[in-house]
């Protein structure tokens, strides 16, 4: 099935359906469902980073009036199965509240339902709980040793994955090459803190044996998951998806709060609701990202082209194993970004430490790794002597070389990543960029110039997890759309996921409008329960342009060729003789032709004038697997995400010497993500994007002191970009369509993100080049600029500015 040549609403400007009702503050939260006596939870949190569980005390909270319960981890263990783990690690066992033993500081240890969340805090400040501390363990690198303190003593150490991969003749090639460099840097812990932290309600009905759940989620197979914690069928789970999500972007994992309220829930009787607080969900609430250092060597000639590359990743995966480790998986589908390096070693680590557990983040670890590649480049620029921009293009991989086979098994799809940089330097008016640069530069501040070129993989498929976890023979990721017409001839659309703020709901009504030649306003999209739900898996990935927005199309597909049958029947040609448009259908001459309404009838009314065999009604589905998503990986190699966009970031940065404060004068970002089909959700995901790869370069960290505490607890710590720091960002658009999409449409919801730290930094280091020093450390905090800039002998620079 081919998309029509001339777009009618695709790529369009048209609104977002999905505003409307968020602009006026009428959308529906988690926060919103309000059920007859709901219990409302708080949690009682270790202050030890590791310790056994000596006692616990609940008799002074269950006194209090409004008290209903206090759960431990004990009960919770005996009634519940251990959360899933990735890999195949059964040692490392999690339950929502901790058994016997704490791994952080802040983990769960006790949980109080109250008839209010007031209540609720005031009991748990009550629980009586007596530790006996243990050594901890909070570096990696320490955590790597095999001496070190077991954060799992009956995992044997804290190593969670270590796996190297060679693919190609890295040997050779780093032999033939006249020039190696080798360097480190670090990422740092950071999230994607959504305004919206995570909230769960669930109500048990024991008469009908079913478990109701509305949560704020971002999670694939959530329904699933927790009917197996719970040791219930999975028909006796039911997910309520109509919901908004206030922000996700990876994060939104919450299955041990969902198990906590469920138990509670079918313990107590009672609908019950857990909504975090700010401290619950920045030290607890699984909503940590990547804690990553990257060592890579680099062999290449005096032209400045890459031959091989070894790279090793340790991930800091805290305190329990979770999806952590596949965040080192993800990236070997582009692990060498938009550029032709014949050969690489990659070494992935994650180990545990008795930090908070990370989860998924925005970019799956994909960002992480742009950032030590665009780093690799800008120093082979350096050493070789040549512009950074002249070096990326000579390493590009060129327009005619499509689709191309990384040395990792992936295909590339395709991509013009010469032309998006013609572009962006047109744009930015380059030589007048560097002068100005040069400028203020010679007015006394520090200047400097970043440059990012990335890519996005989108269309997310799980073949990172049996790379990673050969026990796992996962293959298929599919998504779904079913579309029915209603006897009056009104269309509604069923999307089986929730809102994570993406515009699901434009997205579904724009292809289905464009195949079915309707005015997209006029579609209803739905989101049914789980128990009458299709297969998804969730937004995740970069991927519902391409596999919700593809199952659409092909269920669209679908309906207008039951409609064609319909009017052939009763036309009496062949199917393939009659064409459709505008909602109509109409012979090979066009002397006859059905309207949309008459059609309809026919369908719901007249069996009779129907072919045979055809069912009555206009109802049709799809579930659609992911492209190229077919095969299991072999000998360490695997064809990873289907599609690849592409950024390319020219940014321009003042520091302020004395003060050490960085402000972003200029931001350019060309973007090359296929067929755009809403113009509006692109640009909202690019300058998201953006501000959170300004975060994550700048300002953004989860800190830990020596004694293992996190005190980057609240806003006041945790920094977190805003209009001030944000700039204007101008965006460069490039189409180059994806072949294995129906509209050449490729994934956007990580964009921005994907390059924006690696450009950041990359300007900064332009800037203090001068000064013979250099960062290699996210965040750059500007205590840490204005640190270095005082120790580095430049007098002139300190009297220019005194």
């Amino acid at each position: 099935m081919n998309a029509p040549t001339t777009l009618r609403f695709v790529s369009g400007n048209r609104r977002v359906r999905e505003d409307r009702r968020f602009v006026v503050g009428r959308g529906h939260y988690v926060a919103d469902v309000t059920l007859e006596g709901t219990l409302h939870v708080a949690i009682v949190a270790s202050q030890h980073p590791a310790a056994r569980i000596v006692s616990i005390d609940a008799s002074a909270a269950l006194a209090m009036p409004g008290v209903h319960y206090v759960v431990t981890g004990n009960e919770l263990a005996a009634a519940t199965e251990p959360l899933m783990n990735g890999l195949d690690t059964p040692e490392v066992r999690r339950f929502p509240l901790a058994v016997g033993f704490v791994r952080y500081a802040g983990e769960w240890v006790a949980a109080v339902a109250a008839d209010s969340r007031a209540l609720a805090e005031d009991a748990a400040e009550k629980v009586r709980v007596v530790y006996e501390s243990l050594p901890f363990v909070i570096d990696p690198e320490e955590a790597l040793r095999p001496d070190s303190t077991p954060v799992h003593p009956r995992h044997g150490s804290n190593v969670l994955l270590d796996k190297t991969f060679v693919w190609g003749d890295v040997d050779k090639h780093f032999a033939e090459s006249p020039n190696h460099l080798s360097f480190r840097v670090t990422w740092g812990r950071n999230s994607t803190v959504p305004i919206e932290t995570f909230g769960v309600v669930a109500s048990w009905d024991p008469w009908r044996e079913i478990l109701d759940v509305w949560a704020s989620i971002q999670m694939p197979k959530y329904p699933e998951q927790i009917a197996r914690a719970m040791r219930l069928p999975a028909n006796n789970v039911r997910v309520n998806q109509d919901v908004d999500v206030g922000g996700a972007y990876g994060v939104k994992r919450g299955i041990k709060h969902t198990v906590l309220v469920a138990h509670l829930a079918r313990r107590l009787g009672r609908p019950v609701r857990f909504i975090e607080d700010r401290l619950e969900n920045m030290r607890s609430g699984d909503a940590h990202g990547p804690e990553r250092i990257f060592d890579v060597d680099l062999a290449f000639n005096e032209a400045g082209i890459i031959k091989s590359m070894k790279m090793r990743a340790l991930d800091n995966a805290g305190g329990y194993a979770g999806r952590a480790p596949f965040q080192l998986g993800k990236p070997i589908g582009a692990i060498v970004g938009p550029y032709k390096i014949e050969s690489v070693k990659y070494t992935a680590q994650s180990v545990t430490t008795n930090k908070a557990a990370q989860e998924a983040v925005k970019g799956f670890g994909q960002s992480p790794t742009n950032y030590a590649i665009e780093t690799a480049i800008d120093k082979v620029a350096e050493a070789t002597g040549l512009d950074r921009i002249e070096v990326r293009r000579r390493n590009f991989i060129r327009k005619d070389e499509f689709p191309y086979l990384i040395p990792s098994g992936t295909r590339y799809d395709s991509g013009d990543y010469h032309t998006v940089v013609e572009k962006v330097l047109a744009q930015v008016d380059y030589p007048a960029l560097v002068a100005e640069r040069d400028r203020l530069r010679a007015a006394g501040l520090l200047a400097g110039i970043g440059i990012a070129s990335c890519l996005e993989p989108s269309g997310g498929n799980s073949a990172f997890e049996p790379l990673l976890n050969e026990k796992n023979k996962t293959t298929t990721w599919m998504d779904s759309c079913r579309i029915n017409v209603d006897g009056a001839g009104c269309v509604s659309i069923a999307i089986h996921t929730l809102s994570s703020g993406q515009g699901h709901e434009t997205l579904v009504a724009t292809v289905v409008g464009e195949v079915l030649q309707i005015e997209p306003d006029l579609i209803r999209v739905v989101r049914p329960d789980s128990l009458a739900c299709l297969p998804s898996n969730a937004p995740v990935g970069s991927r519902m342009a391409i596999m919700l927005g593809g199952a659409a199309f092909h269920a669209a597909e679908k309906l207008k060729a039951k409609l064609i049958k319909i009017a052939a029947q009763q036309f009496g040609v062949d199917a393939a003789t009659a064409s459709y448009s505008n909602g109509g259908v109409a012979d090979a001459d066009g002397k006859r032709r059905l309207e949309w309404a008459e059609l309809v009838n026919i369908a719901h009314r007249n069996h009779h004038l129907l072919p045979s065999g055809m069912e009555p009604g206009l109802e049709t589905t799809h579930v659609m697997q992911v492209p190229t998503g077919t095969k299991l990986p072999e000998n360490g190699r695997v064809q990873m995400y289907p599609c690849h966009s592409f950024e390319f970031h020219v940014v321009l940065i003042a520091i302020d010497p004395v003060l050490g404060k960085p402000e972003i004068r200029r931001y350019v970002i060309g973007h090359d993500c296929g067929t755009i089909i809403n113009p509006h959700i692109v640009k909202g995901m690019t300058l998201g994007g953006i501000a959170h790869g300004l975060g994550a370069a700048l300002l953004e960290e989860f800190v830990y002191d020596e004694q293992g505490q996190m005190i980057a607890q609240s806003f006041m710590d945790y920094l977190l970009p805003s209009s001030h720091e944000m700039p204007q960002v101008e965006i460069v658009h490039h189409c180059t369509p994806s072949p294995h999409t129906v509209f050449g449409q490729k994934g956007a919801g990580e964009s921005g993100y994907m390059g924006a730290p690696a450009a950041i930094s990359g300007a900064i280091n332009d800037a203090v080049h001068a000064l013979g020093i250099s960062f290699v450390k996210l965040p750059i905090r500007i205590s840490a600029i204005s640190d270095a800039i005082a120790s580095a002998p430049h007098p002139t620079l300190k009297e220019n500015n005194t």
